[in-house]
């Protein structure tokens, strides 16, 4: 019999998880330890993964062609685009703060650590660690962790080519080690998500403020979502593609459907670059550059997301972010989201890289849970259509004729 696909494991989980918890609520002690295990497991990846990414990638981007022109417009356009996305979840979540009114969540979720409130020029100095070693072994350094890693990154593209190919070639093979373990936990998730919902489940019933926030919070990650993919998209095309949105919306529906059905970028990939090349006119020169790229960094919906959660999550405990932490908040966003998996889940990992970063404890990505999977299939949508977007794009700027011309 055929082993039924992730997605479809965690769903069954968190419903058998609710159930657990809303008629055994007396037993939680005996399946807990699955969500304080899975939660300790994402903690212990975080920082080897985000350092083995950002090498490695950083290092692989820095040679060949990627150094040229079409390298500076596809990277413009990823940072750029990431950018709008997270600036647009950032404006939702205060302007619609889902996270008010749930003070009665507090009781099930752990006690806020402290967070220390530092200026904006504090923390744009502290990114420079003093001691590397140090800063690795802390939960509280991750933009000084990130700092080093594209610093070591790019000057390992100018060592000599011994030197490089060998650097490179050990963060490589870490890298593919820590996507390995990475991909090993996300199978175990639905144990750990078992054992995270049915605690929540336990200590809250469906109150009315409880379904009400949560839907607030759904509201906000839609309506961003769907902002980024129906103005802000678009209006790159219009304005700097010169390419009729209407005709790209329908050249590629065929890849929207596989990434909203799969979850995955990856997955989609050799749909998505059959597409752009048959339907829009891009050239392979492009596409194959692009689009693989793209599949790998360019996350918007899912820095849109992850922006959205965390600012629910600290709404719930109370906090209001200073500006100098908004700044760490949208800059880890977007760091965290060039290391995303393209794969089902793959935001629950580098979640814990934001949540980190801003001193949020982890435990309490658990109440939103139950909603990842539809999110996780529109943010994946968004994914795939910004890349779409920003091949066509770069085609056009490239001289290409398009037939998604205007």
């Amino acid at each position: 019999m055929k082993k039924p696909a992730l997605h479809w494991q965690i769903i069954l989980a968190i419903i058998l998880a609710i159930l657990f918890g809303w008629l055994l609520p007396g037993q939680i002690k005996y399946v807990s330890w699955m969500g304080i295990v899975f939660i300790r497991a994402l903690k212990m990846i975080v920082i080897p993964l985000v350092l083995s990414s950002l090498i490695s990638g950083v290092a692989n981007a820095g040679s060949g062609r990627s150094l040229g022109r079409l390298g500076i417009k596809t990277v413009a356009y990823y940072i750029s685009t990431s950018l709008l996305a997270i600036l647009t979840g950032l404006l939702l979540v205060n302007l619609i703060q889902p996270g008010r009114g749930l003070e009665k969540v507090l009781d099930s979720l752990p006690e806020m650590p402290q967070i220390t409130q530092k200026s904006f020029s504090d923390i744009l100095i502290e990114i420079i660690p003093t001691n590397v070693f140090q800063v690795l072994s802390a939960n509280d350094a991750m933009l000084s962790i990130i700092f080093f890693a594209l610093l070591a990154g790019v000057f390992i593209t100018r060592l000599k080519d011994e030197h490089r190919n060998l650097l490179t070639g050990i963060f490589n093979s870490f890298f593919e080690l820590m996507m390995k373990i990475t991909f090993f936990i996300i199978r175990l998730s639905p144990l750990g998500i078992f054992g995270l919902v049915a605690v929540i489940a336990a200590e809250q019933t469906a109150s009315r403020e409880l379904v009400a926030g949560l839907g607030r919070y759904m509201l906000t990650v839609v309506s961003g979502l769907f902002f980024h993919l129906l103005v802000t998209l678009p209006l790159i095309l219009m304005i700097v593609g010169r390419v009729n949105p209407l005709k790209h919306y329908r050249a590629m529906a065929l890849p929207l459907i596989t990434a909203f059905s799969t979850a995955s970028s990856n997955a989609t990939l050799p749909v998505t670059m059959e597409t752009v090349e048959a339907k829009a006119g891009v050239s392979n020169r492009i596409s194959g550059f692009v689009l693989p790229l793209g599949a790998t960094v360019n996350m918007d919906g899912t820095a849109l997301y992850e922006l959205v959660v965390a600012g629910f999550i600290a709404q719930i405990y109370g906090i209001d972010f200073s500006f100098g932490q908004q700044f760490i908040l949208v800059a880890t966003a977007l760091l965290a989201s060039v290391g995303a998996a393209a794969i089902p889940m793959g935001s629950l990992v580098t979640m814990s890289i934001i949540f980190t970063a801003i001193g949020l404890p982890l435990e309490a990505i658990a109440l939103i849970l139950p909603l990842d999977r539809p999110l996780d299939m529109l943010r994946t949508t968004t994914n795939v259509f910004s890349d779409t977007c920003g091949t066509v794009t770069i085609a056009s700027s490239e001289g290409e004729v398009l037939a998604v011309k205007g």
